[in-house]
């Protein structure tokens, strides 16, 4: 469904996507695991096209087509959604009115259903104003809720754990995977080990590259014991060549 070929991105001079690629298939779960300031978030946003965002080079494909010099408003025609690091702060709108604006379709008992998906009480939460007394964790799961509603053909997921806390992350991971059920494909970017555990698969990034892809259970240790104790964070091809030596005795650890 996605394809992202040889991806560069340099901002005020800077790289920050190093020939990056991935592949989404239809229907997966893909989780992108990174430590903070890898290239995440700058990955999420150039693959939506959000302004300034625009890949230095490489190609970005969706469902086939060259996506690369469309807007964010196009993208999201074709069926690209993402759900921000950061909720939105949308004052003035009640939540059913939030979420109604998320899908033509959306009547009372399909709002219901998103709400319900992410663990929130519909009588309780339908005509709240979406307002300061919303904790960060109750926006997340309302904009996870939206993005339910609005059945994405892809729904970008940027760090959609933040602000959530422990005991509201299975209710989170439900959420994602009704809308994984209801045919959406999802990427999912993170640094948690805990929400990668319901990927189909899992891309480790790096540098605003990708350095490995597996199976969960495989990258999430690969990821604890090379990534979470890296001194030298975006230096991966160093620290694999210290690593190799290392191992074939030519220098000490």
């Amino acid at each position: 469904m996605l394809q992202v070929e040889d991806l560069y991105l340099v901002l005020d001079g800077k790289p920050i996507i190093n020939g990056l690629n991935l592949h989404v298939k239809s229907g997966e779960i893909h989780g992108v695991l990174g430590e903070n300031g890898t290239g995440k978030t700058s990955l999420a946003y150039v693959i939506m096209g959000v302004n300034n965002y625009k890949a230095t080079s490489g190609r970005i494909l969706f469902e086939g087509q060259d996506i690369g010099k469309m807007s964010v408003s196009e993208r999201a025609q074709q069926g690209i959604s993402l759900a921000w690091q950061e909720p939105a702060r949308i004052e003035g709108l009640t939540v059913r009115d939030y979420l109604s604006l998320s899908s033509k379709n959306a009547g009372f008992k399909r709002i219901y259903e998103c709400l319900e998906a992410v663990g929130m009480d519909p009588a309780r939460y339908i005509a709240r104003d979406i307002d300061s007394t919303l904790s960060g964790g109750e926006r997340k799961r309302i904009e996870l809720a939206s993005i339910i509603a609005m059945q994405p053909k892809l729904a970008i997921l940027d760090e959609p754990d933040s602000g959530i806390d422990i005991v509201s992350l299975p209710i989170l991971l439900n959420g994602i995977l009704e809308l994984k059920n209801q045919g959406s494909s999802i990427l999912m970017i993170t640094h948690s080990e805990e929400m990668v555990e319901i990927a189909d698969i899992v891309s480790v990034l790096c540098a605003g590259s990708i350095l490995r892809t597996g199976p969960p259970a495989e990258m999430s240790e690969w990821f604890k014991e090379n990534c979470q104790s890296c001194g030298h964070i975006n230096e991966p091809d160093f620290y694999e060549g210290l690593k190799e030596a290392v191992e074939k005795g030519k220098t000490s650890a």
